[in-house]
């Protein structure tokens, strides 16, 4: 049986020429920390691929922090600002990745929601109205953090207006980008983002590998202590086949996003039978990424969705979360005002840099049919 991968969302297959640099940087003796030759050799490795990222998304010169991937990305954007800029407030959307809740809790700061539109759009209206007037010698010093597109409907977030928002305020904002990079241009300067983040894996880079983009002068209190590596910015020794992982990925990239088109028409085509066959498609009034298709099909759960569909070949992602043994409705699709049936009833499709049109024939090949099946039972 051929296999079809459309979960690039979750994670996206290693490029060839990523592998390869990763295979070959690894033979090579030296940690980049050390000052003789081989440590020498090491970082100008890292720092080739430094600027490989910082060009992909126009960083600041030495605005560049390496971790181990997005979670830890977060992790630092947020415990980082929150000391070193002595933030007592975290406006969370929700919609947000559940990494960025979770660690925003952990900061000691006061938490509250920003909510979304029904078409999965970060409320500006609701933002404004919360920040008109705001004082933060009474409420304290805040961050507002909102992805840059939605992992689930691919939604593109409209993050050069919520900066305006948040900066008239007296703020600062915070942009998960991990479903962004590579797959559309992702401007760090232009968007008005103060700290941006973003991890490898998502657009064919190596897993284990992330960083963390923060504007000029902005203080970050590094999270990990006990060396100088990252200009005293992120202790631990450094991944240095990873990072050339990384910069090769960013370097490719511009491939992807050369197919945007192309990966949008599969991605329409697909989400045009599924419409047909009684589907409904979160986010499709909004700009997407190209590759993201989010659909709920009542009486078809997720889960189910998923073994059927994982049986004939395809790797897709159910939209619900399942912890016990117990599926969890989507929290993005709640947050956008859906049944529980629809949130349970929610599949992501997702395409990237290496995906054909016959991984797209296969879902309208498959799906149709398997849901065809499941309304003829309940009739």
């Amino acid at each position: 049986m051929t296999r079809h991968y459309l979960d690039h969302n979750a994670t996206s297959p290693v490029r060839p020429e990523v592998i390869d640099i990763v295979a070959e940087t690894m033979r090579l003796d030296g940690n980049n920390s050390s000052v003789h030759e081989e440590g020498r050799r090491a970082s100008n490795i890292v720092e080739d691929a430094r600027e490989k990222v910082r060009a992909l998304v126009n960083a600041p010169v030495n605005g560049i922090v390496f971790t181990s991937g997005g979670t830890e990305s977060i992790h630092y954007a947020l415990h980082g600002s929150v000391k070193a800029q002595g933030l007592g407030r975290i406006f969370v959307s929700a919609i947000e990745h559940p990494a960025v809740l979770a660690n925003a809790q952990t900061t000691g700061a006061e938490i509250e929601v920003i909510p979304v539109t029904t078409s999965g759009v970060c409320d500006v209206n609701w933002l404004k109205d919360r920040l008109d007037g705001y004082d933060q010698d009474q409420e304290g010093k805040f961050l507002a953090c909102v992805m840059y597109a939605n992992n689930e409907t691919g939604v593109i977030q409209p993050i050069a207006d919520i900066a305006g928002v948040v900066h008239d305020a007296g703020g600062l904002l915070f942009c998960d980008a991990a479903q962004a990079v590579g797959k559309v241009p992702v401007n760090f300067v232009m968007s008005g983002a103060d700290i941006l983040s973003f991890t490898g894996h998502k657009f064919g880079g190596p897993l284990g590998v992330g960083a963390v983009v923060a504007g000029p002068n902005l203080a970050l209190d590094p999270v990990l202590r006990g060396g100088g590596q990252e200009m005293n910015r992120r202790a631990s020794t450094t991944n240095t086949p990873g990072i050339a992982g990384l910069g090769r990925a960013c370097e490719l990239a511009q491939r992807s996003l050369a197919r945007a088109q192309e990966i949008a028409a599969l991605r329409d085509k697909m989400q045009k039978v599924a419409e047909a066959s009684g589907a409904k498609i979160w986010g499709v009034e909004e700009a997407r990424l190209p590759g993201t298709l989010c659909l709920s099909a009542p009486g078809f759960s997720g889960a189910t969705q998923l073994m059927t569909m994982d049986l004939a070949g395809l790797a897709v992602s159910a939209g619900s979360a399942c912890s016990s043994g117990k599926a969890k409705p989507s929290h993005v699709l709640t947050a956008m005002g859906a049944s529980e049936d629809e949130a349970t009833s929610a599949i992501r499709v997702s395409l990237g840099w290496n995906s054909t049109e016959a991984d797209a024939e296969a879902f309208i090949r498959e799906w149709p049919q398997a849901y065809n099946r499941i309304k003829a039972r309940a009739a």
